[in-house]
């Protein structure tokens, strides 16, 4: 088999280290205002109604703060120098105060309770498309990715962007109203001491962002990480039985730390200035805290401002007020980026170019009515390619089975060519196999038959129509595929089976297993064909996931059948019964078979000896042995395709 070049997400290094990071990231302007408009523009009246309740928050919390002047000034002082009886007003007025810090914490309970709402709502919208635009992408994608790097979009980089929706949005929108809110009553209270607010505040701003803008590439950095973790752990997990065959287990540790440790570097150094950023504003507000009354005592000394004692008072906790939210949103700068960096690994998936299909000519029931095809909807056994023309007719033709290749050339990758100028073709019925070493391009075949991927130069035909034409799911349709690497899905061996044809009846599902030669040993799993597979089959046999695929196949009933390597999994004698229930199966189709077993071969009508991507013999079984040429050599034992 010609496999595609693995191409990993991430430059790395010796031993699969990812490689050095480069210069720093800035905030993602782009990401940030397309991750703004999936999350706030399907929920424009739940956040409306958010910002309403965080500005009933910030107010009632404003007149808290501002309830300690009056508390002091009016009813304290008053009460102290005249010993007037003020107590009636002062309950009528703690009431009050009473009354808005219970209209705050509902207004904070009901805009949180909307954001998880919102915030799950938007994430199982984004997993949606994720997995929806990623059955869109061909097969080429997959071949050059990842796959513990994809499952990380969706673990990782997904709840980093719940946090982020949930907590960081509503905090920062929380954190702005609360501030201008504040800096009203601020100036309200005391102009000279809302400047000296407000310039303290900038110093302490500009401290953090400092600190923040170093934390912020390793953030970056941290996502990356952890998706090279997530993808080598998920190697190893598929692997284990390579690795302990071959005592690999001490490389695989050793290649893993390589790959942790620029995890933990990364993340260490994120959250280490993170962390730094939390005790340096709280100090920094500590002292804000004793200037402001420093200050404010010389001024009210000097009766400078009209400042009161309770103003001082009051300023004192609407400063705090006011630098809080502004620290807060300096810390979540470190928390926006980093769900930056996931919302921009998501785009680019969700970015990443669809399969592209230009084709037209459909796959359609049929009867044959006066003589002529007629389509129908029901399923009558009869298939045709509905094909329009640019005039305005149609016609529609009969699906045979007949498959050519016409001076086809094609390579992975532009720089290295797996194919060669091959021409093939095959008859409705006939059985084409394919023999050769790995990487002759054995495989790269039926992988262009199913349009996995597109040729470079020369033409395949189907049944006369290019394939080109011919609408990929369509064309997939038409034709059934037993590969060497079998995937079984979480469920019944029943449901598995019927994975070939979604709308098969049970009789349907039970016949394609006895034409597969399954039906025997399924009858003897402990549920028959309700068992319930789990982990990719784990509990059956090699031979036996092989032989549910073939059945899966079976079950189909395609014109055309790809058997990569089908039987190369299952023994001697499980073959010969394969064999001949393949047999029955390839029975009036058109088969492509890819074997590595030369005696199953021997009854094909035409067979091909591929060698570097070249048609070098073709013949039937006797005719190239009476050439006594490679397929000769090879058949005999003589040597290998190398």
């Amino acid at each position: 088999m010609s496999a595609p070049v693995k191409k990993p997400p991430a430059p790395r290094g010796p031993g699969g280290r990812m490689a050095a990071m480069g210069p720093r990231p800035k905030l993602d302007k782009a990401a940030a205002i397309r991750l703004l408009k999936v999350v706030f523009l399907p929920n424009i009246v739940p956040f409306i109604f958010v910002v309403l309740c965080i500005a009933v928050s910030a107010f009632a919390n404003v007149q808290g703060s501002l309830f300690l002047q009056t508390l002091i000034d009016d009813y304290i002082k008053p009460m102290a120098e005249t010993g007037v009886d003020l107590f009636a007003e002062l309950g009528f007025a703690v009431l009050k105060v009473a009354g808005f810090y219970l209209l705050g914490i509902g207004s904070t309970l009901a805009y949180n309770l909307i954001m998880v709402s919102v915030s799950q709502g938007v994430m199982k919208r984004i997993r949606d498309e994720l997995f929806a635009h990623m059955q869109t992408l061909p097969i080429r994608y997959f071949d050059t990715h990842l796959s513990g790097d994809i499952m990380s979009c969706y673990t990782n980089d997904t709840d980093t962007l719940r946090q982020t929706v949930s907590q960081t949005i509503p905090q920062v929108i929380n954190s702005i109203i609360t501030i201008v809110t504040v800096l009203i009553a601020m100036i309200k209270t005391s102009w000279p001491l809302a400047i000296f607010v407000t310039l303290f505040t900038l110093l302490t701003v500009t401290v953090s962002k400092n600190v923040a803008s170093r934390s912020g590439k390793y953030f970056v950095g941290q996502q990356r990480s952890l998706g090279a973790v997530n993808g080598y752990i998920e190697e190893m997990i598929q692997g284990q039985k390579v690795v302990k065959v071959f005592c690999h287990e001490e490389i695989a540790k050793a290649e893993f730390d390589k790959l942790n440790d620029e995890l933990c570097h990364n993340a260490t150094e994120a959250h280490k200035f993170a962390n730094i950023m939390g005790p340096i504003t709280n100090n920094m507000g500590h002292l804000q805290y004793v200037l402001i009354a420093a200050v404010g005592g010389t001024l009210a000394g000097f009766g400078f401002g009209g400042i009161t004692l309770g103003a001082i008072a009051s300023f004192l906790i609407l400063s705090k007020n006011f630098s809080m939210p502004i620290n807060q949103i300096s810390q979540q700068i470190n928390t926006v980026i980093m769900s930056l960096a996931g919302a921009k690994r998501i785009f680019e998936l969700m970015d990443e170019e669809p399969e592209q299909d230009d084709g037209y000519v459909t796959l359609v029931n049929v009867k044959t009515e006066n003589g002529g095809l007629t389509e129908c909807a029901e399923r009558t056994g009869q298939w045709a390619w509905r094909h329009p023309h640019e005039d305005g007719t149609l016609t529609y033709t009969p699906v045979a089975g007949d498959v050519r290749l016409q001076n086809v050339d094609f390579g992975y990758v532009p720089e290295k060519q797996v194919l060669h100028d091959v021409t093939l073709y095959a008859k409705p019925g006939q059985k084409v196999a394919f023999v050769g070493a790995t990487g002759a391009g054995k495989t790269t075949i039926t992988n262009l038959i199913n349009r996995f991927y597109d040729i470079a130069d020369g033409k395949i035909r189907y049944d006369g129509i290019n394939i080109n034409k011919i609408r990929k799911s369509d064309l997939r349709r038409s034709l059934g595929v037993v590969l060497q690497d079998v995937n079984l899905f979480t469920g019944t061996v029943m449901e598995n089976i019927r994975y070939g044809k979604l709308d098969a009846t049970d009789e349907e599902v039970y016949a394609a297993a006895k034409l597969a030669n399954a039906h025997d040993f399924i009858e003897r799993l402990p549920d028959g064909y309700q068992t319930v597979l789990t982990a990719d089959g784990a509990q059956l046999s090699q031979g036996q996931r092989q032989l549910i695929s073939i059945a899966r196949a079976a079950v189909a009933d395609p014109p055309v059948m790809i058997l990569d390597e089908a039987t190369s999994s299952i023994d001697t004698h499980t073959e010969a019964l394969v064999q001949k229930g393949m047999d029955q199966l390839m029975r009036g189709r058109t088969v492509f078979v890819i074997a590595h077993r030369l005696s199953t071969v021997q009854n094909s009508d035409v067979i091909m000896v591929l060698d570097h991507g070249k048609i070098i013999e073709r013949g039937t079984h006797d005719e190239l042995i009476a050439q006594k040429g490679n397929y000769y050599r090879l058949y005999t034992g003589a040597f290998e395709l190398e």
